[in-house]
């Protein structure tokens, strides 16, 4: 009897942990290509344990989606901390997405960047989990460019949304030559693109 109740007792484990792995997982291979058998190597789990937990890849992926951008929104709030104007700002959020499509980090991938490419192959509430990070990241470089713009540091002739969809392209595009190699010339492409800007 209590042999039979120590084996029917759920596996215990650190969530965050486990979450972070499979990340790991999501980012490289994508959500379609990442299997139950990827995920369970990565997270130390069985298969068993993380349907216990989760109930399906999907749901997981999912409770990993919001964790990335719950953790990627942090650092950028935190880089952007020391920073006044809204050029500042915009130019520090390029170095922040140059330095996460670096090395290791840059070949691992972004969650949201990939997971845009699988979109006509996820469900309609995956997509729209997607497009709605998108969108407001769009809305965030949008307040950066009129933060800017009331302050001297971005040009006031420029129109606002096609500012923001410019750092958007730059900022994605960025991660997506990340999973090949490093832009060499850090600084120099980021004056280039605030050039753009003023």
């Amino acid at each position: 009897m209590h042999k039979a109740k120590e084996r029917g007792r759920p596996r215990e484990f650190d969530t965050e942990l486990a979450l972070d792995r499979a990340m790991l997982v999501f980012r490289q291979k994508g959500f379609h290509a990442a299997s139950i058998a990827d995920l369970s190597m990565a997270m130390n789990l069985t298969a068993g344990s993380i349907y216990k937990a989760f109930t399906d890849k999907r749901t997981l992926f999912l409770q990993v989606f919001e964790r990335y951008l719950s953790q990627r929104n942090a650092l950028l709030l935190q880089r952007l901390q020391p920073c006044t104007t809204g050029g500042e700002k915009i130019a520090e959020l390029l170095r922040f997405y140059l330095d996460s499509a670096r090395e290791l980090e840059g070949r691992h991938g972004c969650l949201v960047v990939g997971s845009a490419t699988e979109l006509q192959v996820l469900d309609s509430e995956l997509s729209e989990r997607v497009r709605h990070a998108i969108m407001r990241n769009k809305t965030f470089f949008t307040a950066l460019v009129l933060q800017g713009q009331k302050d001297g540091s971005v040009s006031p002739d420029l129109n606002v949304d096609s500012a923001a969809e410019l750092i958007l392209c730059i900022t994605f595009g960025m991660r997506v030559l990340g999973k090949i190699t490093n832009v060499a010339h850090r600084e120099e492409t980021i004056k280039l693109a605030m050039k753009l800007l003023r």
